[in-house]
């Protein structure tokens, strides 16, 4: 694999902690409080989806992710259950499917959930206390 083109950048206070811990990867802490930032489609809080509940949703339609690490699977989950079910993803069958799609896209990186992450945080300016979510 290439080395990151970000790699070099200086990163905000305790970003380098959290990569130590979780490389680029979603830890629990990370995803509760970015599911908590999340509205659905309507503008209104939505009932987010655990962990288990996420396995459970893949276990039931068959679906095996190859690239999901720390809880990559469930902050995708909770964005497409805010942003797409209902609409693009009619119902949680579809929903497992993109949840897979996501994370093992063949030509995307396996750290696809949290650039995207961290990229919305700076696209939105919402800072982050690194520390605080490991």
């Amino acid at each position: 694999m290439a080395e990151r083109l970000d790699s070099r950048d200086k990163f905000p206070s305790g970003y380098d902690d959290y990569l130590s811990n979780y490389g680029w990867h979603v830890s629990p802490k990370l995803c509760d409080f970015m599911v908590s930032k999340m509205k659905g489609r309507d503008g209104k809080a939505f009932t987010p989806y655990s962990k288990d509940k996420v396995e459970s949703l893949l276990k039931q339609y068959g679906v095996e992710l190859e690239n999901d690490k720390a809880y990559d699977k469930v902050y995708v989950c909770n964005m497409a259950v805010a942003d797409y079910l209902g609409s693009s993803v009619p119902n949680e069958q579809y929903l497992a499917k993109f949840i897979k799609d996501y994370l093992d896209d063949p030509d995307g990186a396996e750290t696809r959930a949290m650039d995207e992450l961290f990229a919305k945080t700076i696209a939105l300016g919402m800072p982050i206390i690194w520390q605080d979510m490991l």
